[in-house]
């Protein structure tokens, strides 16, 4: 039986609120971009075009006429290519303004002899792909606020007081100011080398010389040697292309310090600071302007109102927007993430009780929903009528209505903090597909009528095609090693520090994985350890995410994945091991008539793999250092 959505006051309804009908809903879900104008295929388009060209390009030779110093102006183009595949999946309009960018530059640089080169070609021609599909995005987002005006109808509302008082965008003002300060002081940095030589080359002796041999030096330069004036000098070159042996080149000497005129000095980890802090500062400042600016439309006059349900996600706790005529919460219209808001003059008396600010409450009922969705114990919140404020399209920002929960009466006013999005199928999971992804078991009774008790305790343990998953990752995880090890120390080893670990968890469960069940509970054996759980103290058993999960009353969740490959089981005609074991424990949750009637032996709660699969990891890791 469904269960009623929470019902939200008459007096809290505006006059004049219009239901947003399944009819309606459709109507708004069909104007959605078509799949080739998807975000993913411009950035996959963008990226290839841009590496091409950086692989393919020319490259201006460090000479003494125009040296390698710093490129400030071809930094800040840098910059901007690397948001522009950020921007074009999160700012659209800024993308094509970055996207003029790379194409003036380069058309700058080469004229009409970029259409020659087939690497220029192509990113000229994912430009203007990407430029299409934003145009298309942007015209199907116009045309669903026209669907979404027609729908609510000639009333306005008022912004509820709460939501007129809600900032956006405060903590990416702040991470921009931090990011864009550190690439201040990079440049600061820079400048102050580029200064330093300055000043020196001013009083040294500029020399012409003969490039006489050159050696290999450490990872990052090479070393020439330059005879000139009778003098041999060593000199550091990171481009030891640009002058081969035999070839003249100018230096400065300065005592017994010298420096190629075209290579004077090297400020690139500096530039690289700059580069990134460029790029994240710019990113979050955009991302802030963007949500403050959206934020501000809410609050510059009445707004259009719809009455609908809405849902927060147990998961990932975003908000999905249904039809106010679909009860059962069938078919997701939209989503966005949000948060409470909270009137600052009820704010005040509270805060005079308690001394906390909204900065406080915000943080308390984020850090709450958290710890729910962490330990995997919350219940599926239930549908609650709600009226929305704002014109909902892909891109906006609205802000909504709704009592908390069925035992609560106080009524809550939410706002958007991420833009809206549409549930279409295809790309991006709407609810029911999330919901869908854990396939609903058979009931309990179909399961325990093919089932009989038994003395004895009954196991499930991993079968051919979970073995089959820890076996192909295990070769995986000693090439892993093998490929990080291989350059000596470098920063691949941190990769190899987050990966290992879980490539061992994973190898260890999909091996040996095992739940034993007994007269008083289930053996759970992991990766890494044997856990106890009670019968009392189970609230549920699924099959989930190709595992098995144990929820808990009050701790956490206990679970074993990878169990098996179910979408290749059931692609090859069989039901997946872990789902069928997950019905059969479940069906002794429900049924304790079935459950055994001895304890398990010690030998039969199973061994956990993973500690000796580390050292045995540990091992082939040292061998793969001594064999280099």
């Amino acid at each position: 039986m469904t269960t009623p959505p929470v019902p939200l006051p008459a007096e809290r309804i505006p006059p004049g609120t219009a239901d947003w009908r399944t009819h309606d809903t459709r109507r708004w879900l069909a104007a959605v971009p078509a799949k080739w104008a998807h975000p993913l295929w411009a950035v996959l388009a963008l990226v290839v075009s841009i590496v091409w060209e950086l692989e393919a390009g020319p490259v201006a030779a460090c000479t003494s006429a125009a040296p390698c110093g710093t490129d400030w102006p071809g930094l800040g183009v840098a910059a901007v290519l690397l948001l522009t595949p950020y921007w074009v999946w999160r700012q659209p309009r800024l993308a094509v303004a970055g996207l003029a960018t790379g194409v003036v530059t380069l058309a700058m640089e080469e004229g009409f002899s970029t259409f020659g080169r087939p690497s220029a070609l192509a990113f000229l021609l994912s430009a203007s792909f990407i430029t299409a599909g934003i145009v298309h995005r942007l015209a199907l987002a116009g045309r669903q606020r026209s669907l979404a005006l027609e729908a609510a109808g000639p009333a306005v509302q008022p912004l509820p007081a709460a939501a007129r008082t809600f900032r956006r965008g405060r903590l990416s003002f702040v991470l921009a100011a931090l990011a864009l300060a550190g690439a201040g002081f990079g440049f600061w940095q820079a400048q102050g080398v580029v200064e330093a030589y300055e000043e020196r080359a001013a009083g040294a002796t500029e020399l012409s010389g003969r490039v006489t041999a050159l050696d290999e030096g450490d990872e990052d330069a090479d070393v020439l040697t330059v005879t000139a004036d009778g003098r041999t000098h060593r000199i550091e070159t990171a481009y030891p292309e640009d002058f081969p042996v035999g070839s003249r080149v100018d230096i400065v000497v300065d005592g017994d310090r010298a420096v190629l005129v075209a290579e004077p000095y090297d400020v690139f980890g500096w530039e690289m600071l700059v580069l990134g802090g460029s790029v994240a500062g710019l990113a979050f400042l955009a991302n802030g302007v963007a949500g403050r600016v959206r934020s501000g439309r809410l609050r510059r006059g009445p707004l259009p109102v719809l009455r609908v349900l809405v849902r927060e996600d147990r998961e990932d706790s975003r908000t999905w927007v249904f039809a106010a005529d679909d009860p059962g919460g069938l078919r997701p219209v939209l989503h966005f993430h949000s948060l409470y808001a909270f009137d600052e003059d009820e704010d005040d008396d509270a805060d005079a009780d308690d001394g906390r600010s909204d900065d406080d409450y915000e943080a308390a009922v984020e850090l709450d929903r958290l710890k729910e969705v962490f330990r995997g114990g919350a219940p599926t919140p239930p549908l609650r009528e709600a009226v929305l404020y704002g014109v909902p399209y892909t891109g906006a920002e609205v802000a909504f209505v709704a009592r908390d929960d069925a035992d609560d009466d106080e009524v809550a006013v939410e706002c958007s903090v991420s833009e809206v999005k549409p549930a279409v199928a295809g790309w991006r999971r709407s609810e029911a597909r999330r919901r869908g992804r854990d396939r609903p078991l058979r009931p309990a009774d179909e399961v325990a009528a093919g089932m009989t008790r038994t003395a004895g305790p009954r196991v499930w343990r991993a079968h051919g095609f979970s073995r089959a998953v820890g076996l192909f990752l295990l070769p995986v995880q000693g090439g892993g090693i093998w490929a990080s090890l291989d350059d000596g120390p470098s920063w691949t080893w941190l990769l190899l520090a987050v990966g290992v670990p879980w490539l061992v968890t994973a190898v260890a469960t999909a091996l040996t994985w095992r739940i034993t069940a007994d007269r008083d509970g289930l053996w759970v054996t992991g990766a890494w350890r044997v856990r106890r759980v009670p019968w009392d103290v189970i609230t549920s058993v699924r099959h989930a995410d190709d595992g098995i999960r144990v929820d808990r009353a009050k701790d956490s969740a206990v679970e074993v994945s990878p169990a098996g490959w179910a979408w290749l089981e059931r692609r090859l005609g069989r039901r997946p091991g872990a789902e069928r074991a997950a019905e059969e424990v479940r069906a002794l949750l429900l049924r304790p008539e079935l459950r055994p009637q001895e304890e398990a032996p010690v030998g039969r709660q199973g061994m956990p793999v993973g500690p000796p699969l580390a050292a045995l990891s540990v091992l082939w890791g040292a061998a793969v250092l001594l064999l280099l």
